[in-house]
């Protein structure tokens, strides 16, 4: 007889405990002897939610945006928008607005197990409605009650803001099922899914744990540096060098049955979005099952072209056979993760680097899936010639690794570093601010900043960005009571000000967008300092955007001259203020 399902208000409750205590082995022991107690079918589910997410495969996705579901808060509390947006402002957290208007209702009996919260998620994420996802979820929320409809918010949110990282959950896996936790955190590499991990643990087989082609893993990482020498003294004799160039990290998958799958550095499936990489892959099947990690690039005639153009690609779930066309692209393969039924990421990258140049990639797939070129450096003074190398080509700077390293998903550790420096620097006005999130959300942390339309005192400021990170908490705090005191307009979470703080910020690569009034964006923008010293009229202005701009792209990198190994998530941050 299967056992029973929890009561979700138990996980509530654990994870309320976990939020309230600040100690870390108090988190892992409750949390040890919540999913010690669990029947084996709650405990993929309980571990996802703890980890927030509302679905079990890390791949899956709920299908709902922030006003769907707003609209099955308002519906289960019977209240309006306006309620529902004041409370959420009250709180900054989609998880303690539902808590406020649930307030006094009792939850259904019998209350929602485990079971009943997993299955939902499942058929809100397979409707094809949103007014069926809406009252899926709305009816999850009355049958839930307050306290339990808090937690549940904060999982449809993806924000449970209970102080728990995953790396403590795998603790409390470890502790609960009286595991090795060396054999959780591997098992845990290998599957990618923590409630898998769980029941491995559990039943004494974490031995048995293997990459699930299908199934991408989490991205190697890499540590920034500034310093040769200081690179040198890491990697010890010998350092492999690569290009650091813009593109979009990709994980390649090929199934024994030739099916191919392609997912993003979020772990999205973006197979349709590049059919020619799909097409070439298809040459690989003898080679199969095969797992990949590279970078996709905009590529024509042996030369990769700047990123601006891949941009034109971004979010095509089907491109026209004129944008294939107009921007072909190729997958420049730097590691291999699984090939033949073997399992490589705990090998060594030299291993792995063999491995996959026998796939013979160029020859094989027409050149739609090159090898990074490799290079190698023995000295800080080769170090610095290959850096300086590389910013001639216009590219950010350098990957470095160790040969030596074993491949290390979603940690970034020190097999893998990066140089790279900031094109430049803009100064800029701070025209808008924001409440931040968690324990910022009591703080005005978030700025949208803009340059000048022209070099004229009275020219129009035109928003460009926007940035959360830089500022320590002093500043920040000190930031706040000015901006509350030049406010011009309060819309609730973001507020105009007047345009008299002069920051300086750092990025690395101006982008096209139609998001922010100068038409550009800067990417992975940082608060560099607070300029007191210079006025609004002195911030830099268009010109300086657009001749940044052209300088980046006049500059093609030869494909010839290397490949580069590892990209921060590609996203145009900020949005557009009100100036």
């Amino acid at each position: 007889m299967t056992d029973p399902s929890r009561p979700f208000a138990d996980l509530a409750a654990v994870a309320a405990a976990v939020g309230a205590t600040r100690s870390k082995n108090a988190k892992r022991d409750l949390l040890a002897a919540f999913l010690r107690e669990l029947a084996p079918g709650d405990l993929p589910a309980a571990c996802a939610f703890f980890n927030g997410r509302p679905l079990v495969d890390p791949t899956a996705k709920l299908g709902m945006g922030w006003v769907q579901q707003g609209s099955a808060l308002t519906r289960a509390a019977g209240a309006d928008e306006t309620a529902a947006r004041d409370a959420y402002l009250r709180h900054s957290d989609f998880g303690d607005a539902a808590g406020e208007l649930l307030a006094g209702m009792a939850p259904a009996e019998p209350p929602p197990t485990i079971a009943d919260v997993a299955s939902t998620f499942d058929a809100i994420a397979a409707a094809g409605r949103g007014e069926e996802r809406i009252g899926l979820l709305a009816e999850l929320f009355q049958r839930a009650g307050p306290e339990a409809g808090r937690f549940i918010g904060r999982i449809v949110s993806r924000e449970t803001r209970i102080g728990l990282r995953e790396g403590l959950l795998e603790e409390a896996v470890a502790a609960a099922f009286e595991a090795e936790l060396p054999a959780v955190r591997r098992a845990h590499m290998l599957t990618g899914e923590i409630g898998e991990t769980a029941l491995l643990a559990r039943d004494g087989r974490l031995g048995e744990a293997s990459l699930h082609v299908g199934r991408p893993i989490r991205f190697m990482l890499a540590s920034p540096l500034a310093d040769s020498a200081e690179v040198m003294r890491r990697v010890g004799d010998e350092a492999w060098i690569e290009d650091k160039y813009d593109g979009i990290r990709a994980q390649l998958h090929v199934h024994a049955d030739g099916t191919i799958q392609l997912f993003s550095r979020d772990l999205n499936d973006v197979t349709r979005s590049f059919p020619e990489i799909v097409e070439a892959a298809a040459a690989l099947r003898p080679e199969a099952p095969i797992v990949i990690d590279g970078e996709l690039v905009p590529w024509r005639e042996g030369s990769v072209l700047d990123f601006a153009s891949l941009q034109t690609r971004l979010g095509r779930v089907r491109p026209s056979a004129e944008l294939l066309a107009e921007v072909p692209v190729v997958l420049v393969a730097f590691d291999l993760l699984h090939h033949g039924g073997r399992d490589l990421i705990e090998v060594a990258l030299r291993e792995r680097r063999t491995a996959l140049e026998a796939l013979a990639l160029p020859e094989v797939t027409g050149e739609r899936l090159l090898l990074a070129h490799l290079a190698r450096a023995s000295s800080v003074e080769e170090v610095d010639r290959h850096f300086d190398d590389a910013r001639d080509r216009r590219n950010e700077g350098l990957m470095v690794k160790d040969p030596a390293s074993t491949y290390q998903p979603g940690r970034r550790g020190l097999g893998w570093m990066k140089l790279k420096k900031a094109l430049a620097t803009l100064d800029c006005v701070v025209v808008g601010v924001e409440w931040g999130h968690g324990k910022r959300k009591d703080v005005l942390s978030d700025y949208t900043f803009a340059i000048r339309e022209r070099d004229e005192p009275d020219a129009t400021l035109l928003t460009i960005g926007k940035a959360y990170t830089g500022l320590t908490d002093a500043e920040i705090a000190t930031m706040t009571e000015h901006f509350r005191s030049i406010t011009l307009r309060d819309f609730g979470r973001y507020r105009t000000v007047v345009p008299e703080v002069v920051v300086e910020i750092a990025f690395d690569r101006i982008m096209r967008s139609a998001r922010h009034r100068s038409g550009f964006a800067m990417r992975f923008p940082r608060i560099v300092r607070i300029r007191d010293d210079k006025a609004p009229a002195e911030i830099d202005t268009l010109a300086t955007v657009e001749a940044l701009f052209g300088e980046q792209a006049s500059g093609r990198i030869l494909l010839a001259t290397g490949a580069r190994g590892e990209t921060e998530r590609i996203t145009a941050t900020g949005e557009a203020g009100e100036t």
